[in-house]
């Protein structure tokens, strides 16, 4: 079977490219020796299956950056069977750069035109016969996005020779360096020589290692500098001999692009737009109150309930089925989309739910073994599960967001802002793939240049909510919401979002003006074409992530709630424990000695019997964040039956619990709101899960982890004592901005040289 690469810069339409190709058959891995993920596929269009695989985006294949060296060591080392070099011809000088590059080595080479369809709508034209003639390789023209001319550029790869010579655009200029230093690799019999030769005359790192490498550069150049004479010969070939394959509209004219950025990107407006975008999106997948039909809160309502309505029991349960469905887009207020279908999963979970515990109990089943399956697995699973829906629109909203070209206006944008506090806007971009999941973004960081910059990065990233803490921000809001009646859960959940982002941009300006001073890189960034994304490239995103997610539902949680129903039950003498006397058992005791620890973030002593419960949740939070909401919910049924609570599965189970704690413990409303939104900050910006852990491991530099693990403690620590203290009490605001400003003080202080301590201790010394 062949395989073909695609190389091609960033936001030039690989990804969507690769996912037209290979469809369903793609799957991620790590390239090896390395935590940057390696896509590949299968394209099956043709008379043979087809290996895709997607080299990261790159601007050249000089070795700045990891993404770099393993393109260029994947061409060099794995020989594919030729490179499809993806070319965003709405750009084309600058996206010929690498094709230059990729001409050199002994590889058959395609290029893709892709984004045509914007190139023709502009009024431009390319003259495809004549770049291929002029680059002596085949050119054909593609929409990767709406999915035309792959099959033709898939026909003609196949049908490439098996080796092709290099060839360079370097001519009279630097003949008598090359030919030397081509000598050189010959005589070596390192494949592609041309390649490794331009790249010695370039004093490459990577080439100035091979043995006797520096002898030939010093033969060939004479300790010249050519790397600039290099790159200023490759653009004056682009623009005088390729650029004349493309000709502009007679007439130019702003493009709805730029029309548009005229008002996303304003230098006033562009941030506001962006916060209301934010909320919206927010708003459409957890609001329990569409646009906010039925006022702000219950009180302001005027649509009936369900129950209202005469079409509930006395405990409020619906009378029939239809009603039920009824019940999944009303019951007092239309639901956001977010929530219909949440409510959609939950209502056919809590079925599947009730007949098996059905089932088992007309079965004659052990208290114990009802209680381990329907309590310990099922309930917490479809807990988990039954947020999959909220955590699939928020995804779709981003990857629309994405893939429309916003998200690169943002990384624009904020690179204004960012650079006050030390940072480029580059690192934008790996903080906001943390709302998908902190692995890929943390992995993104090598994008960045500077180490100090990275460090930063990877420090901050947990703080932007991934997927796995949707179902803590979502569940505990809505708790707060259905056991007090304040507020709306898609704004507290908003407010959490910024909250994060908030916290983010303040560590990074403490650490970029103390332990992790440097200077901020500078931020180059081409901004894409606004389009409408592909709707297949979207379905496989969403699908990815429902994979994802089952998988560890029904792994890392399944196992976890089986051990936290286990552990609730057994005594230390591990005999098995009915729900009343959970107090006992082997999960209480070891709350119960971690409960003091939270007290100052509200969630410790002052909860009394039952809040150790808070405490587990966090701690098994570590292993997966899902873990939370199974451990509440496991916990919460049991808690329920024991003070004769009949709590449901879902949202309304959190509720439950808080109402029992607040019952038991007397903590007025206020405090217990402070402390659960507290728990939910605590969890959002303290250490994210072991498989987080250990990908920012392998990025940071050697020595740093463990100061991360402390700092995402104390971070969570503070942040959440912060919330707690101040929302039940408010005078301790003034404490906490006289602390701030000693801190702030302190450090500007120690910037300016007005305040050294190693200098005032060196001279007491002295004196």
């Amino acid at each position: 079977m062949k395989t073909f690469a695609l190389a091609g810069n960033p936001n030039c339409g690989k990804t969507t490219l690769f996912n037209a190709l290979t469809g369903s058959t793609a799957h991620v891995g790590n390239w090896p020796g390395v935590t940057v993920d390696k896509r590949e596929g299968t394209y099956k269009g043709g008379d043979k299956n087809v290996n895709i695989v997607d080299l990261p985006g790159i601007y050249s294949l000089s070795p700045y950056t990891p993404e770099e060296v393993i393109s260029r060591n994947f061409i060099l080392d794995e020989k594919p069977d030729g490179i499809i070099n993806i070319v965003d011809a709405t750009n084309l000088e600058r996206n010929l750069y690498l094709t230059t590059q990729l001409l050199e080595m002994d590889v058959p080479v395609i290029v893709a035109l892709n984004m045509m369809d914007e190139v023709e709508k502009s009024g431009d034209k390319i003259d495809a016969k004549a770049l291929e003639k002029e680059l002596g390789v085949p050119v054909v023209e593609i929409s990767a996005l709406k999915a035309k001319g792959i099959k033709q550029l898939m026909d003609r790869a196949c049908a490439m020779p098996a080796e092709r010579k290099g060839t360079t655009v370097l001519k009279g200029v630097i003949d008598k360096q090359l030919e030397t230093a081509c000598a050189y690799y010959e005589a070596e019999e390192v494949a592609s020589p041309l390649f490794h030769a331009v790249k010695l005359l370039e004093n490459d790192e990577i080439e100035l290692e091979r043995k006797g490498a520096k002898q030939a550069l010093e033969s060939a150049a004479s300790n010249e500098d050519l790397e600039a004479v290099i790159a200023d010969e490759r653009y004056k070939y682009i623009s005088g001999n390729l650029s004349t394959a493309k000709v502009k509209a007679a007439k130019e004219q702003l493009t709805k692009s730029d029309k548009i950025d005229r008002v996303l990107t304003h230098r006033v407006w562009a941030i506001p737009i962006f916060i209301v975008i934010l909320f919206f999106v927010f708003h459409l997948t957890f609001s329990e109150n569409l646009f906010f039909l039925n006022g702000f809160t219950e009180k302001q309502g005027w649509m009936p309930s369900l129950q209202e309505l005469g079409l509930c029991n006395e405990d409020g349960d619906p009378n029939n089925f239809g009603v039920e469905i009824l019940a999944v887009f009303y019951d007092g207020t239309v639901y956001s989309p977010g929530v219909i279908l949440t409510n959609f999963l939950n209502l056919f979970l809590d079925h599947i739910s009730d007949g098996i515990i059905t089932l088992m109990e007309r079965g004659g089943a052990a208290e114990w073994a009802t209680g381990l399956v329907g309590d310990g697995v099922l309930g917490g699973i479809f807990a988990v599960l039954g947020f999959l829906p909220q955590i699939l629109t928020l995804f779709l909203f981003f990857s629309l967001l994405e893939d429309t070209g916003y998200m690169a206006r943002i990384a624009f944008v904020l690179d204004r802002i960012f650079r006050r506090f030390g940072l480029s806007g580059r690192a934008f971009m790996p903080m906001i793939m943390g709302f998908g999941c902190s692995l890929p973004a943390t992995i993104n960081t090598r994008t960045l240049a500077d180490e100090k910059e990275r460090t930063a990065t990877v420090r901050v990233i947990p703080f932007f909510s991934c997927g796995a803490k949707l179902p803590i921000l979502t569940a505990v809001a809505g708790g707060i919401v259905m056991a007090f009646g304040v507020g709306n859960a898609d704004v507290i959940t908003f407010c959490m979002y910024l909250l994060g982002i908030c916290t983010a941009i303040a560590c990074v300006l403490l650490m970029r003006n103390t332990t992790l001073k440097g200077e901020t890189p500078p931020f180059i960034m081409e901004l894409p074409a606004y389009h409408l994304p592909g709707f297949k490239n979207l379905m496989l995103h969403l699908w990815d992530k429902t994979k994802h997610f089952v998988k560890k539902a029904f792994t890392i949680i399944f196992a976890s709630t089986i051990i936290i129903w286990l552990f609730s039950h057994l005594s230390w003498k591990w005999h098995y424990l009915p729900d009343e006397e959970m107090q006992n058992s082997i999960l209480a005791s070891i709350g119960m000695f971690l409960q003091p620890v939270f007290t100052p973030l509200g969630f410790g002593s002052q909860l009394g019997q039952f809040g150790w419960v808070f405490a587990v949740a966090a701690i098994t939070g570590l292993i997966a964040k899902e873990n939370v909401i199974a451990t509440f919910t496991t916990l919460a049924l049991c808690i329920g039956a024991y003070a004769g609570e009949g709590t449901e599965e879902g949202i309304e189970e959190l509720a439950g619990l808080i109402n029992i704690i607040t019952a038991d413990s007397g903590v007025s409303q206020r405090e217990c709101i402070a402390a659960l939104i507290a728990f939910i900050a605590f969890n959002m910006t303290t250490i994210p899960c072991f498989a987080a852990c250990a990908t920012a491991r392998a990025e940071l530099p050697k020595g740093k982890f463990k100061w991360t693990l402390l700092f995402w403690v104390a971070t969570s620590y503070v942040v959440g004592a912060m919330i707690y203290t101040i929302g039940s009490f408010i005078w301790p605001l003034a404490i906490w901005v006289a602390v701030i400003a000693v801190v702030v003080t302190f450090i500007v202080l120690r910037n300016t040289g007005k305040f050294d301590i190693m200098k005032i201790f060196k001279r007491r010394k002295k004196e």
